[in-house]
């Protein structure tokens, strides 16, 4: 038996109009202002989550910095231990220098004198050939 136009538009209102009950019936969808409602809480939430997420992450970049402060702080003393061992070594060069000086003294010292021995003896020794 086939329906008329008629019929089908019948059937289309029925449906219509009952439609959203029977999705309310069968929890698939409900009412816009149930619909508002949990809406609006799950942006609440969200908002709540988004804050506690910025909260973490100034957290963690305080944390960050906090790091970053120790290691620039350990940094500057390595390298005012560098520095010390520096000025160590410059004292050591120095006293090296003095030590250098010294000796350089002494072996003046040591030529000037073995010259003079040397020209002293070649001296007596000419002078006793001369006279035998």
């Amino acid at each position: 038996m086939p329906f008329a136009q008629e019929d089908y538009e019948a059937i289309g209102e029925y449906v219509r109009t009952h439609l959203s009950q029977w999705l309310t019936d069968q929890s698939l969808a409900k009412p816009p202002h149930v619909y508002e409602i949990e809406l609006r809480e799950r942006m609440v939430r969200v908002e709540e989550e988004l804050k506690n997420q910025r909260e973490l992450m100034k957290q963690g970049f305080g944390l960050m910095d906090k790091r970053f402060q120790e290691m620039r702080e350990d940094m500057n003393r390595r390298f005012e231990q560098v520095d010390k061992r520096f000025e160590q070594v410059d004292k050591r060069f120095e006293q090296v220098d003095k030590r250098l000086e010294i000796l350089t003294k002494r072996i003046d010292r040591f030529m000037v004198w073995s010259f003079g021995l040397t020209v002293t003896m070649a001296g007596v020794i000419i002078a006793v050939l001369k006279l035998t």
